[in-house]
């Protein structure tokens, strides 16, 4: 065959494979149509996933964390777990979730009632161990619901009369740290501890939150009046120590640092929520001041506010020590690992310091060099999210336990109850603006220590990119 007769045939052959390529039907049109969504698990999965992170945020928010990083926390979590498109919504007193799967699939949808607990910081600390064993694959989702269920069924980690002592050590420390004779630090310890085991008395029989205060600020000042009465204080010792030694244990259960870091956060709603059991719980306690006040003057007995604060380079050493022995007096109350008691320690005398300082050495109002001090806790807090090992919100609760107006509330209920209304409102105004700044200063240094996080894109920009040019 002669060269040209090959070049045809072989020019046949190709035209022909290529004829029959192109001739050849494409894929159905009905393929276009499938529906579009991320690829999810079954709903057996999905369901496991969703209660995981349920579970882990009822914890997380029954202790006290604020909503933003709950809702986070959740998020993240769902999303090691294979669930990347999952809404959180927090509202106060509940938790729901959604995981949205497209066309292919209906979504799905759980909720949750927080039913608020005693504080178990080493409970907590159980629980963010496992989040992060499930976020490095350590654990599945199987593993991680049961290592949870064990934590939050385990007790607690010492006998309930540590718990007590704790308390009872927080408001002596206080009482030392406002200048209290020892007899009067010893007092606050014992009058502290009555109210702990009666409160615990109420609780398990379901007395309302608000009842509470009002029996805790009746036994307070009520038992101070008695021990008074007695003669148990010599002459020279400041009683009304002891009132507001234990207003300062009864205010630091109050979530005012959490409700500040949701309204920031822009959690309105469980912001509001927060807001307004802190004003009903404030108002029991209030009341129950007043009343026990109220009563003593009938018998003739009157707890004067003790004068100003005693200062000095001395002064300032032994408030120090006061301090740290308050916050890490409040950790172990709150049933904290003992290895971050020093920590919890450090912060409170680290933000005291600060604090003295200030108002000594500068002369600055109570209100700002309270911000001031709590910026300083805060950034502790901060700084240990990036892995120090201590529970953040032990760094936080326990750092601002000695800067917690305990002291002016008491002036304030005072005034109230003999001086007038007006001057009462002022002092109990003062209170309260402390109470601010410390929640704000705290949200602010927490703010700006804590490990960044990639804002999430807005789902216009996302569009917007996503279009052809």
């Amino acid at each position: 065959m002669t060269v040209s007769g090959r070049f045809t045939d072989r020019l046949r052959t190709v035209l022909r494979k290529e004829a029959r390529v192109f001739l050849e039907p494409g894929p159905p049109s009905l393929r276009l149509m499938a529906p579009i969504g991320p690829r999810v698990p079954d709903d057996a999965q999905v369901q496991q996933v969703l209660d995981l992170c349920m579970r882990v945020g009822e914890v997380l928010l029954s202790s006290g964390e604020s909503a933003d990083e709950t809702t986070q926390t959740m998020l993240r979590l769902a999303t090691v777990s294979g669930l990347p498109s999952v809404d959180v919504d927090i509202t106060f007193t509940s938790i729901t979730i959604c995981c949205h799967r497209g066309k292919a699939a209906a979504p799905m949808t759980s909720m949750r009632l927080v039913r608020y607990r005693s504080l178990d910081l080493t409970r907590l600390v159980e629980v963010g161990r496992i989040i992060r064993l499930v976020e490095y694959g350590t654990l599945d989702v199987q593993g991680g619901a049961a290592a949870l269920s064990e934590a939050v069924s385990a007790p607690h980690p010492y006998p309930r009369w540590v718990a007590t002592a704790g308390w009872a050590g927080l408001a002596a420390a206080i009482a030392l740290l406002l200048g209290a004779a020892p007899i009067t630090a010893a007092a606050a310890f014992v009058v502290t501890g009555l109210i702990d085991r009666t409160g615990r008395l109420l609780n398990r029989w379901g007395l309302p939150a608000f009842f509470q205060q009002v029996v805790g600020g009746i036994l307070a000042t009520g038992s101070t009046l008695a021990l008074f009465a007695t003669g148990a204080f010599p002459a020279g010792t400041r009683p009304s120590l002891v009132i507001a030694a234990s207003i300062t244990v009864l205010l630091s259960g109050f979530s005012v640092v959490g409700s500040v870091q949701d309204a920031i956060s822009s959690y309105y709603v469980t912001a509001a929520g927060r807001v307004a059991e802190i004003v009903l719980l404030s108002a029991g306690l209030l009341t129950g001041v007043v009343l026990g006040l109220k009563i003593g003057f009938q018998f003739g007995l009157a707890l004067e506010v003790a004068g100003e604060l005693p200062t000095g380079a001395r002064r300032f050493g032994l408030s120090l020590l006061a301090a740290a022995l308050a916050a890490a007096a409040y950790a172990l109350a709150g049933y904290a690992p003992l290895r971050s008691l020093l920590a919890a320690g450090a912060a409170g005398a680290a933000g005291w310091g600060v604090y003295g300082v200030m108002t000594q050495l500068f002369g600055t109002g109570p209100v700002v060099a309270t911000g001031a001090a709590a910026i300083v806790v805060g950034g502790a807090a901060g700084l240990f999210r990036r892995g120090g090992g201590v529970p953040p919100l032990v760094i936080t609760l326990a750092g601002i336990t000695p800067l917690l107006p305990g002291y002016t509330a008491y002036r304030g209920f005072y005034q109230l109850a003999v001086q007038g209304v007006a001057d009462g409102l002022v002092t109990v105004t003062v209170a309260l603006g402390t109470g601010l700044a410390l929640a704000a200063g705290v949200a602010l240094g927490d703010f700006l220590t804590r490990p960044r996080r990639r804002p999430e894109p807005h789902l216009a920009d996302t569009v917007e990119e996503a279009a052809p040019q």
